[in-house]
């Protein structure tokens, strides 16, 4: 286990849309191996660790405060495994009586594994077809990670949503079609689209691309709906 202090990227005290039907504190870490096209959080793929954030210690005297307050404690990224000590951070936070939920897109399979028997809930991000990864995250062999990220997820029976951040210039209908099946012959249940938000993103070619009404087409949509127990469209 590492002994540098872990590097962290922000925190939101209270959130009720990280963590379906849980009020939570949002720890973010810093650091992402993936430079995804849509990124709406590209000051946090450095290890830079943020201004303004308190020390790992103090952040943990804090939460010890807002027991009886908050249900539980979401780490996210960046990426959220890039952090060697977060199977410790989240043990930490489980002593205080808390639950904890993760937001990945399961870069490093090995660190997750590690915290699985630990998590409540996890929200992962898939970003293509696995073989179509590098299209989204630009690393070639990303979507063999994800891949064993999420068989990991799947065989660990921890709660949890694969969602997909969706723009016409990435994934067409087609693909949207391909991903859906390729995911619910997987075993995924609850699935989520997100629409594109261009805060923050910093590739000029999909922010100058408008978002489209008929996008994805409404019998995409029906279709992706009907392989899964709950589905979500979500906008920007």
């Amino acid at each position: 286990m590492s002994s540098a202090p872990p590097r962290l990227g922000g925190l939101i005290p209270f959130s009720s849309c990280d963590w379906p039907g849980q009020l939570a504190a949002v720890i973010f870490i810093a650091g992402c191996p993936w430079r995804c096209r849509y990124c709406h959080n590209p000051h946090l793929q450095s290890r830079e660790e943020q201004g303004g954030i308190p020390p790992w210690p103090d952040l943990l005297a804090w939460l010890a405060t807002r027991r009886g307050l908050l249900d539980g404690v979401v780490f996210s990224g960046g990426e959220a495994l890039i952090e060697p000590r977060l199977p410790e951070m989240i043990a930490a936070v489980k002593e205080l009586g808390f639950g904890v939920a993760l937001h990945t897109g399961g870069a490093y399979p090995a660190r997750l594994k590690a915290c699985l028997p630990m998590l409540d809930w996890v929200g992962f991000d898939v970003k293509a077809l696995f073989a179509d990864y590098a299209r989204v995250t630009t690393v070639a062999g990303s979507g063999a990670a994800a891949r064993q990220s999420l068989s990991l997820l799947l065989d660990a029976g921890v709660a949890f949503e694969c969602r997909t951040t969706i723009h016409a210039g990435l994934l067409s209908d087609a693909d949207l079609l391909a991903l859906s099946t390729e995911l619910a012959a997987l075993g995924v249940q609850d699935y989520a689209l997100q629409h594109f938000r261009p805060h923050g993103c910093h590739d000029a070619a999909l922010c100058s691309q408008p978002h489209s009404a008929n996008y994805p087409l409404p019998a995409t949509l029906q279709q992706v709906e009907s392989r899964f127990r709950t589905f979500a469209l979500r906008q920007a």
